[in-house]
């Protein structure tokens, strides 16, 4: 397989690192890319740069940064830089969950997105810290994941609109309690922003935490991760309410 690795948390962030080392010592890796941005870019959602040009720098690890967004870094890593297109997209090792509402805003989650828009199978992977904890650790429990995943992959691909969400527990490989297949829960709304003063006396805003989940039930990704089973949610690149669609023909006429 020819792989293409990307994230929304940099270049230089422990997941990326974690998931490349694992998918180097794998005997069906034929080809391995990572090419990511070169900062933290978490939140940046499916945003593209269309103002300022691009740069690419290769480092001694053969990683490459890009100045720009998760979606810039595989836009270009696929249009750009690769000579063949990847066999698969893999966006991650996010560091924190991206359940329920979190994949409107996930640079993780757009990275995998931009991979299918451009024609391959991919995944967005994250590690879900567990309550009371602030950062992950067990990247390698991440990591492990991902390639049974693959293994599953080269027998039986993802249908072409298709975009695996992968929630993991922060836990040893050890302790996980299977897999699943969910579907996003919700979230209250976001807690309101924080207002505080600059030097100067200005008023600045930093965006409050996400609520907390609200739509938590049996069969949703926030369920899954709570009893510290791997939640994999599929996606779909189609927002169309096709159910809708008839209700608001008749609403027109």
């Amino acid at each position: 397989m020819k792989i293409l690795v990307s994230n929304d948390d940099g270049y230089q962030a422990p997941g990326i690192i974690c998931l490349a080392e694992k998918l180097q010592s794998l005997d069906f890796v034929q080809q391995l890319s990572i090419v990511a941005p070169d900062r933290d870019r978490s939140g940046a959602s499916h945003s593209l740069t269309l103002d300022i040009p691009l740069r690419a720098k290769q480092h001694h690890n053969g990683f490459i940064s890009v100045s720009g967004t998760p979606t810039d870094s595989v836009h270009l890593a696929i249009t750009g830089l690769m000579a063949e297109q990847p066999d698969m997209v893999v966006s991650g090792i996010n560091a924190g969950a991206n359940l329920g509402d979190d994949v409107l805003y996930s640079g993780t989650v757009a990275a995998a997105m931009e991979g299918r828009f451009l024609g391959s199978p991919a995944i967005a992977v994250s590690l879900a810290a567990l309550k009371g904890r602030h950062a992950p650790t067990h990247y390698a429990t991440a990591a492990a994941v991902v390639e049974k995943l693959l293994l599953r992959l080269r027998g039986q691909a993802l249908p072409p609109d298709t975009i695996l969400n992968v929630n993991v527990p922060d836990v040893p490989e050890a302790e996980l309690q299977g897999m699943v297949a969910t579907r996003l829960g919700h979230r209250h709304k976001s807690e309101p922003v924080i207002e505080q003063r600059d030097p100067r006396g200005d008023k600045i805003y930093w965006v409050g935490p996400p609520g907390a989940a609200e739509d938590a039930g049996l069969g949703t990704d926030f369920y899954a991760i709570s009893h510290q089973q791997v939640s994999i949610t599929p996606l779909t690149v189609d927002f169309t309410r096709h159910s809708a669609i008839s209700a608001l023909s008749d609403w027109l006429q």
